[in-house]
């Protein structure tokens, strides 16, 4: 058997990693300002992460929702205190793509509606309503196309009332990254989001805050809807949550009531998964990971800005996207192949993104910056 071939890969393979490091097989080491999409949160094999899943390997791996795992309300508090949202609900699954499902599900549960409003540039995941109420009709399949799903511009607060009103009564949610991703690091504006709450109140929808990207302590709040001040129903998490490991959630206002059977999983909060989670958790308290991503991502962004040839630096904390004057693949492959650090890039094929480890260090920024003033004034 060999692999379905849907991936273009470097040719790298990467065998080794710690902190905001990764070696291939051939022993050369790679600066990793990408963390895998934004995954790696609090650097690669931190000591205390490796420790946690170690000893909790020991003892047991998995075991299903039928019984009670003490580890869900540890990691429910955890996050509810590094949140803000202690009053909130927590559901654990799989993956950032199953949260979004399992949220835009609860939101038609809670008022009985069917249609959902999304932004135009958005990325939500590649399953099902997941992935009809993402903005990228290659990866929407037949089978996935719904007339439920109604895309605004980013921002546009008007065409958001006018969606509303062309289908009044029939919103069940409107879903939106506080700072898209795939779309190329565009933020919502607090006046925007603040447009969405008071909508969703008017019309009883549910505000959902996809913050599988943006989240986590990424913006250098918690949720990047922070920023704004206001409050979503419910929101969306996964990559950074488990630093590589498969983790998804969903944190649910407690004017959301559960019942049993609405939502269900197989894998989602077992033991080794709610371990990685917890560590992740206590690193991004213990040390400061919150504060640390304003930080480096306020000298990033600024010095950045200082740089010759790029259009405009634009972002929050450590979510940060380039755009140049050109098409950046050139520009990230002689990043990759010449200076050995790792970049993303984006649905806009002119912007390049940055989404370290939460610790990064002003030696990593100062890595890259060099690097790029060399590559760019070339």
């Amino acid at each position: 058997m060999k692999m379905f071939d849907v991936y273009p890969l470097y040719d790298i393979n990467i065998v080794r990693a710690e902190g905001s490091y990764v070696w291939d097989d051939k022993g050369t080491k790679y600066l990793d300002m990408y963390g895998g999409h934004a995954v790696i949160s609090i650097g690669h094999t931190h000591p205390h992460y490796v420790e946690m899943v170690t000893n909790q390997l020991k003892n047991i791996g998995f075991y299903s929702n039928s019984v009670i795992i003490a580890q869900q309300k540890e990691l429910a508090e955890k996050l509810g205190r590094l949140s803000g949202k202690s009053d909130y609900q927590l559901f654990l699954c799989n993956s950032g793509a199953e949260a979004n499902e399992n949220a835009l599900k609860l939101a038609s549960f809670f008022n009985g509606k069917k249609k959902v409003i999304a932004m135009k540039g958005s990325f939500h995941g590649r399953t099902s309503l997941a992935v009809a109420a993402t903005d990228n009709p290659k990866i929407v399949a037949p089978v996935n196309q719904t007339d439920n799903v109604i895309f605004v511009p980013l921002n546009d607060e008007q065409a958001l009332e006018e969606a509303f009103l062309a289908n009044k009564g029939e919103i069940s949610s409107v879903i939106l990254e506080g700072i898209q991703g795939v779309g190329g690091i565009r933020e919502a504006s607090r006046s925007f989001l603040w447009k969405i709450r008071s909508l969703c109140d008017q019309h009883d929808a549910v505000y959902i805050a996809d913050s599988v990207q943006c989240g986590c302590a990424r913006s250098g709040q918690y949720y990047s809807h922070d920023w704004a001040g206001v409050s979503a129903d419910i929101y969306s998490m996964a990559k950074g949550i488990g630093n590589g490991f498969p983790m998804g959630a969903i944190s649910i206002s407690p004017r959301i009531a559960p019942k049993y059977g609405m939502l269900g999983t197989t894998f989602g909060g077992n033991h080794l998964a709610c371990a990685a989670a917890i560590a992740v958790a206590d690193v991004i308290e213990q040390e400061n990971l919150i504060d640390n991503a304003k930080k480096m991502g306020d000298y990033l962004i600024a010095e950045l800005r200082k740089l010759p040839n790029i259009k405009e630096v634009r972002g929050r904390g450590l979510m940060i996207g380039i755009e140049l004057f050109e098409d950046a693949a050139p520009l990230r492959k002689k990043l990759i192949y010449d200076e050995h650090i790792f970049v993303g890039s984006s649905g806009n094929k002119n912007v390049f993104r940055l989404l370290p480890a939460l610790n990064i260090t002003q030696a990593h920024a100062d890595q890259l910056l060099t690097s790029l003033r060399k590559l760019l004034t070339a």
